[in-house]
């Protein structure tokens, strides 16, 4: 059965339910159910005034029906649901086989499978799987952050699920010119297979999606940033130099590595506390014996130029201060059955409930009186997924519901919680550096990072296109531990090379940012260091000339943020992002353009001293380090020095800094 109900095209068959409605410019979103009414917008990551009314609904005999919008049309073929652009032609459509229900005009097959399969569950839930028909041609980008090699996510498997160096941004772009999002925070599986699409939810009560069309991928990206929000301004000292390592014990040590950078004469913009600067998991506060003057600590820091920025976790052991007045207010993550802990560094650990509202802001409370007071404004996300030591997530409970149904909006919940703190407080630009993501996240201020990633060579090549789509997913703000976080010893010629490397590299990113947990000797107690000082003469003096070119590089940089922040154009963008029609750029993972104008090809592997490089077509590009021009349309080998990366700008944007 098809029929209006107010601006939507409603399509009933059985139990089921499936509305559909005109959501932003050129973009349906479905929502299938089996309960009476629609569950609401509070799992949602799209904004709540998308809804509009549709250009047309038509209801024709036959079970066929179309809801139009601008360029894209949804429409009921013999009850099939199938998505086409303004021309007509089949974007995406669901895959059957065998008999259709009420088709009763095709010939009998063996073998039924249907679109959507909904296996039911106790308390009305189900697990369902949702498959979509797959086409040769395509090309999928986006789904967020994950640590593998791939670029295009065709013929990709991916966990829906927040973890450590994994980010479930499940929102893609499609060379076919539609973006699709699957708005459901629940845990679940993308398989962007070759004979079909499938996804799977493991726990809810209802699917919800959306399908937007465009005519270029700047056209649907902007507008996925319109439905779900655009990045706030990043502030000017956030696009400077973050020094950091794991981990700066006290403020002794952290105030010798500042003093000495402004010695020195280096640009440092952002300096951090790592954990464990705390007392216990939970009294968020400095420990007043390792930092005994906080407060002079940041006026000394601003006054060479340095902002502070403290990490907070969500954990909370049972020796906190607070653990039993959030215990009986019901502010911390709940189990099914047993001990009601799981964090991975601890038994007697749990998290706060992002999820619950005023969860939230009894931890800004906290965060306001113990850091913002003092003069700290910038926030370090950490395990913001949350880290379970179980990483099934099955005996999870939060304020919003089961884990299974819903944990995808933690890390979106937890930096909601210091934006708003934040922006109550009178910040204007409020930025957290955050470890986990999903879909509109990048509306509260997040600076995504990939995670505790290793230090190696292998893992710094995967860096490079998975920024690119984590750009493609709408989240704008991105960076890596410059060096990677796990290992890397300062008397490893080889790795001094790899940081070398990376840190040129981190130049040309969002955010350029050194941290790691080193190996090697220590010094006076503390961890290894990992200032730009320690990797021996020739990569301090390259480190210290790209910390200078960063600065050089600033009114660049915030052209690319305002960018982002007006339009939800990434900073990182995919070379077909600026070059659709140019074949090439559809296949080239390890270079990308910075902006619209600079294109970057890090050097991903030891020992290179050239390197080939894409120019597209219909540009003539040059050389920022030498001034050289290249025709566009050809591949160019490049030199490659120790001393710096291939970075060209195209020949019709202003030189805009001297290399």
């Amino acid at each position: 059965m098809l029929f209006q109900k107010d601006h939507m095209l409603v399509s009933r068959f059985n139990d089921e339910k499936i509305f559909v409605e005109a959501w932003g410019e050129n973009g349906v979103r479905v929502r299938i159910t089996k309960n009476a009414a629609l569950r609401g917008d509070r799992w949602s990551a799209l904004l709540p005034d998308g809804a509009k009314q549709a250009d047309e609904i038509n209801i024709t005999a036959n079970n066929c029906a179309t809801l139009k919008n601008g360029k894209i049309t949804a429409c009921f073929e013999q009850n099939v649901l199938v998505f086409r652009n303004e021309k007509g032609e089949e974007l995406l459509a669901e895959f059957w086989q065998g008999n259709r229900p009420l088709d009763k005009k095709v010939p009998h097959n063996p073998i039924y499978f249907a679109s959507r399969i909904w296996y039911p569950q106790a308390a009305g839930a189900s697990r369902i799987e949702y498959r979509f028909k797959a086409y040769d041609d395509e090309k999928i980008f986006g789904m967020g952050q994950y640590q593998d090699d791939r670029f295009d996510r065709k013929g990709s498997t991916l966990e829906l699920a927040p973890r450590n160096t994994q980010a479930s941004i499940p929102f893609y772009y499609s060379s076919r010119g539609y973006g699709f999002l699957w708005n459901n925070p629940c845990l679940g599986r993308a398989t962007f297979g070759a004979n079909y699409t499938q996804w799977e939810a493991v726990s809810t009560d209802e699917l919800d999606f959306w399908v937007t069309a465009g005519d270029s991928p700047r056209e649907i990206e902007r507008q996925y940033a319109e439905v779900t929000g655009k990045s706030p301004m990043m502030p000017d000292y956030a696009m400077g130099f973050w020094q950091c390592k794991l981990l700066y014990a006290d403020q002794n040590e952290l105030m010798t590595v500042a003093r000495e950078y402004y010695r020195r004469k280096i640009p440092v913009k952002v300096i951090i506390i790592d954990f464990f600067h705390w007392t216990k998991f939970g009294n968020w506060f400095l420990d007043p014996k390792k930092w005994p003057d906080p407060k002079g600590m940041v006026e000394e820091l601003k006054s060479m130029g340095m902002e502070l920025m403290v990490s907070v976790w969500p954990s909370i052991e049972t020796e906190s201060d607070n653990y039993e007045e959030m215990l009986e207010a019901g502010y911390m993550i709940r189990t099914k059955a047993g001990l009601p802990f799981g964090c991975l560094f601890g038994s007697n650990i749990t998290f706060v409930d992002s999820t619950n509202p005023d969860a939230r802001k009894y931890l800004w409370e906290k965060i306001k009186k113990n850091y913002y007071e003092l003069g700290i404004r910038n926030y370090w996300l950490d395990c913001a997924e949350p880290e379970y030591s179980n990483p099934t997530f099955s005996n999870f409970v939060y304020d919003a519901g089961p884990a299974e149904m819903c944990a995808n909006l933690y890390p979106v919940e937890y930096s909601k919680a210091f934006y708003e703190g934040l922006r109550e407080s009178g910040e204007e630009l409020p930025i957290s550096l955050t470890r986990c993501a999903w879909a509109g996240t990048q509306r509260y201020g997040t600076l995504l990072w990939s995670g505790d990633i290793y230090a190696t060579w292998k893992a710094f090549k995967q860096q490079i296109p998975s920024g690119q789509n984590v750009g493609m997913s709408g989240v704008p703000w991105w960076n890596t531990d410059i060096g990677g976080f796990i290992g890397g010893d300062r008397a490893d010629p080889d790795y001094c090379e790899l940081i070398t490397r990376w840190f040129e590299w981190g130049t040309f990113c969002p955010v350029m940012r050194l941290h790691g947990a080193r190996e090697g000797q220590r010094e006076e107690g503390y961890t290894p260091p990992n200032e730009i000082w320690v990797y021996g003469e020739k990569a301090d003096e390259i480190m210290e000339k790209h910390i200078r070119l960063r600065e050089r590089m600033f009114p660049y940089i915030k052209r690319c943020m305002q960018e982002a922040t007006e339009t939800g154009d990434p900073v990182i963008r995919a070379m077909f992002y600026e070059f659709p029609n140019d074949e090439k750029a559809w296949n080239l993972p390890y270079q990308y353009m910075l902006g619209s104008d600079l294109l970057v090809a890090p050097v991903l592997e030891p020992g290179v001293t050239e390197l080939a490089v894409y120019l597209p077509e219909g540009e003539s590009w040059i050389d920022i380090r030498d001034g050289k021009e290249y025709a566009g349309g050809q591949t160019v080998t490049l030199p490659a020095p120790l001393e710096s990366i291939p970075v060209l700008r195209r020949k019709s944007a202003e030189a805009m800094f001297e290399f």
